[in-house]
């Protein structure tokens, strides 16, 4: 009989359980986890709510959304895209809803429908799922009398299991040393470092202002190319929202090398200097005998200037004016020229110093993993091991926060289940 294990019981491992069962139902399929929890990440990811997926069916513009892994996956995702996704759980019960940002949930905003979904999938095709199984080693055999065998498992206090095919759905790795067993086997792995994490500014004032969200920012980190737009949250330890987890995500192994510790200049406005200028005049001008904490930019551009803005949350503002040492008593019209400059720059040019990260609640992601080059992405088999096969975030590709990283996992493990099932 054909045996197909699958090491890991995460997104990625289910979804290439369930294809190979699907693939092959006469085969034995048996799903291994190390822990005492499946699907885990799946249960915190999103607030608890779960982010299958984002709304994009453009496999290039997909594609760019992962900082390592692009051009793989732009091979890739035309077998299994976010439509696929959509069409999957859809037919086993579960909608899917798009959120504005484009990030996709189901329509009941709770993981435990997508954990459901896919356990009661895996109890249907009699996938056996074994709990605190962690697999120290994978050894390749050779067996003229037992040709369906082509690998041993070493399981931790000395069990063994036997198998036709393994499917390695493992996850990152926070350190190179998990990974050493798979090096073991002569596959060479790119060194793991954290992705999406926010950024720790220690003994600044910012944290003061915990909580507050302004949606359209720019964050750049100085001395690099390094730059990001979106949402940017203030936090008890720093800095976090959208806009910083993508500068994480795609700065990883360059934020990893200075140790943490970088400057950033954040632009509140996102906005460039000429037209806050544009703004901040027609302020003066409108409002020249209100008090400037009164009026903090909301007013809008008349003509070809126009400008829409959010007005900056007034704890910010009443923050950047005390950051700018300009007094909340002063008027519009009463603004000194140097103070005007001041103001602009810590509109536009607003400087931190990080010192450290903080790992994004608890949806861990690493960049890094085994080298894709030693992968056949065809059928996510090692080029270097026959019926060895590998999906998910053990593969060096991660992408930014948005739903992608499930994605990946979600067209990997669809790959990589269905390959070792035929």
């Amino acid at each position: 009989m054909l045996t197909i294990v699958v090491i890991g019981g995460g997104a990625a491992g289910f979804f290439a359980a369930i294809h190979a069962a699907l693939a092959s139902p006469k085969a034995k399929v048996i799903l291994l986890e190390k822990t005492s929890k499946l699907l885990s990440k799946v249960r915190v990811s999103g607030g608890g709510r779960c982010n299958v997926t984002h709304k994009c069916f453009n496999v290039s513009e997909m594609s760019k959304k992962y900082p390592r892994g692009e051009k793989q996956m732009r091979q890739i995702l035309h077998r299994f895209m976010t439509n696929d996704t959509i069409d999957w759980f859809e037919k086993r019960g579960v909608k899917l809803k798009a959120e504005s940002d484009g990030r996709m949930f189901p329509i009941t905003d709770s993981s435990q429908t997508i954990i459901d979904c896919l356990m009661q999938e895996s109890q249907k095709l009699g996938i056996e799922i074994r709990l605190n199984c962690d697999v120290l080693q994978i050894v390749p055999i050779s067996s003229p009398t037992l040709p369906q065998i082509a690998f041993e498992l070493l399981l931790k206090e000395q069990k063994t299991i036997t198998c036709s095919k393994v499917i390695v759905a493992t996850g990152g790795s926070p350190k190179e040393s998990g990974l050493a067993w798979l090096k073991e086997l002569g596959h060479e792995v790119e060194t793991p470092v954290p992705s999406l994490f926010t950024f720790n500014i220690p003994n600044n004032p910012i944290v003061k202002l915990m909580g507050l969200s302004v949606p359209t920012a720019k964050v750049k980190v100085q001395g690099t190319k390094l730059e990001a737009e979106g949402a940017v949250l203030a936090t008890h330890w720093g800095l976090s929202g959208p806009a910083v987890l993508r500068l994480s995500a795609w700065g990883a192994r360059e934020l990893a090398l200075m140790g943490y510790h970088f400057k950033i200049s954040v632009n509140w406005l996102g906005m460039n200097e000429e037209k806050l200028r544009l703004l901040i005049n027609a302020n003066r001008s409108d409002f020249a005998n209100k008090l400037i904490t009164n009026c903090n930019l909301s007013v809008v551009l008349p003509s070809s200037d126009l400008v829409k803005i959010s007005p900056i949350p007034t704890r910010l503002w009443e923050f950047l004016l005390e950051k700018t040492e300009i007094p909340m008593t002063k008027k519009w019209v009463e603004l000194s020229k140097n103070e005007l400059n001041r103001l602009i720059n810590s509109l536009v040019n607003d400087e931190y110093e990080v010192k450290g990260k903080t790992t994004f609640k608890e949806e861990f992601v690493t960049c890094g993993g085994v080298r894709l080059s030693e992968i056949d992405l065809q059928s996510m088999q090692s080029k270097k091991i026959p019926n060895l096969y590998f999906t998910g975030e053990v593969l060096d590709i991660d992408g930014i926060t948005g739903g992608f990283n499930f994605q990946a996992a979600w067209t990997t493990g669809y790959i990589a289940g269905t390959s070792a099932g035929q």
